[in-house]
């Protein structure tokens, strides 16, 4: 049975091993998004590992506050949400080209992206704060889930339409930056759903806590559902337009930012220093992801996808390992990544009771660790993550148990 989780995709039984490039036929998936996934999954729990130890109050990307290395720290996690989103609508197509109709591909879609939604109002909600907080987690899988949804009913127009409604979902929704809707209000609820990010509190004591507006997110799973038969085609064939396509994005953000005129409602400046004025170019929106930051995201995405899977196999082998099981990697690192931030806490006699609170990240104001104990910590976390990751992975190449479909 095929498997369709976070990352939407084909049996995993069928993935060419790494360095195995035998063409990608209906019933195959290249190596190398495997490899993709799985890289910016390493590089998503550095960013989780950062939030637990550092003070939460301190923003890495303010440039009047942060560190050259502090900001690419964050910086770098800004492919993983980006990455994740668009390999998920290329893995739906690649399923619905192992025999599904596309009643049965818009069923498969539907019931994932109901249990990912699921997943993070309970499982990862506790795992969040090791708590059962009353509020409603519109993260990740939320939009991942949402956007499996929407991909349901768009996969019944022609795939050329499909991609057309994601470039416009994407080109188009800054236009609504300076919309904002308050109060609590279904129209507020609404427009903070799509595309104004933030905290609503609710009646009855629950809160939405809105952080991935969906219209641009839908519009990442529509254009990576477009993407998808290029996977299919020759290795030589694919590698050239992978290449392009990645070049055209990314020089895309650069000309589009250079002019500051549309694409990120926070224009950049010029700065004290050529390296801060560099840090400023680089600074764009993520909540929700504007224009410019799916060009600066998706274009390296791409680019990278046309040549992982030359990496060495020290390298390759564990970073595809990754990239098969990415719901259960996603589900561990949580308790992983939360567990060491309580453990250095307590180590270093730091306060502890705030780990257990929601929201999580509201850190008391002299509580920080070293970018040194972060990296240590993200290792550690890497190493623990990847003996269950080669397990698990290992059971869905041997087993086709109904449950594993959900995984």
């Amino acid at each position: 049975m095929d498997r369709l989780a976070i990352d939407a995709g084909p049996d995993d039984s069928i993935t060419p091993r790494v360095g195995d490039d035998r063409g990608v036929g209906t019933a195959s998936r290249l190596a190398s998004v495997d490899l993709l996934r799985g890289t910016v999954m390493v590089l998503m729990v550095l960013d989780h590992v950062r939030d637990y130890l550092m003070n939460a109050l301190v923003d890495p990307t303010n440039l009047a506050t942060t560190t050259p290395v502090l900001f690419f720290t964050r910086w770098v996690t800004h492919f993983c949400a980006p990455t994740f989103i668009f390999l998920a609508g290329a893995s739906a197509f690649l399923a619905g080209t192992q025999g599904k109709t596309r009643r049965q591909l818009s069923l498969f879609l539907v019931t994932r992206g109901l249990w990912l939604i699921v997943l993070e109002q309970t499982l990862v909600s506790i795992c969040f704060t090791f708590t059962m907080p009353k509020v409603i987690l519109a993260l990740i899988l939320w939009a991942i889930g949402w956007s499996m949804i929407a991909l349901a009913g768009l996969i019944h127009l022609p795939r050329v339409a499909v991609g057309a409604i994601g470039v416009v979902l994407i080109a188009c929704h800054n236009l609504f930056d300076g919309v904002r809707v308050e109060g609590s209000g279904l129209g507020s609820l609404l427009w903070r759903l799509l595309h104004q990010p933030g905290f609503l509190q609710l009646p009855g004591g629950i809160g939405i806590l809105e952080g991935y507006p969906l219209i641009p997110w839908i519009g990442v799973m529509a254009v990576g559902y477009a993407f998808g038969p290029w996977l299919l085609l020759p290795s030589a064939r694919r590698q050239t337009l992978l290449v392009a396509l990645g070049a055209g994005l990314t020089l895309g953000f650069v000309g589009l930012r250079a002019l500051n005129v549309y694409g990120d409602p926070r224009p950049w400046s010029v700065q004290a220093t050529p390296l801060l004025t560099l840090l400023s170019f680089l600074t764009c929106q993520k909540y929700p992801p504007s224009l410019l930051y799916l060009l600066m995201t998706l274009g390296p995405a791409i680019l990278a996808l046309a040549w992982l899977d030359r990496l060495p196999g020290f390298l390759a082998g564990p970073l595809a390992t990754f990239g098969r099981v990415p719901l259960f990697f996603y589900l561990l690192q949580w308790p992983i990544a939360h567990g060491l931030g309580v453990a250095v806490a307590a180590l270093r006699r730091q306060p502890v009771g705030w780990l257990f609170q929601f929201p999580p990240f509201q850190s008391p104001e002299a509580y920080n660790n070293s970018l040194g104990t972060v990296f240590l910590c993200w290792i550690i976390a890497i190493a623990i993550l990847y003996l269950p990751c080669r397990w698990f992975a290992d059971v869905k190449r041997r087993r086709r148990d109904p449950w594993l479909s959900y995984f």
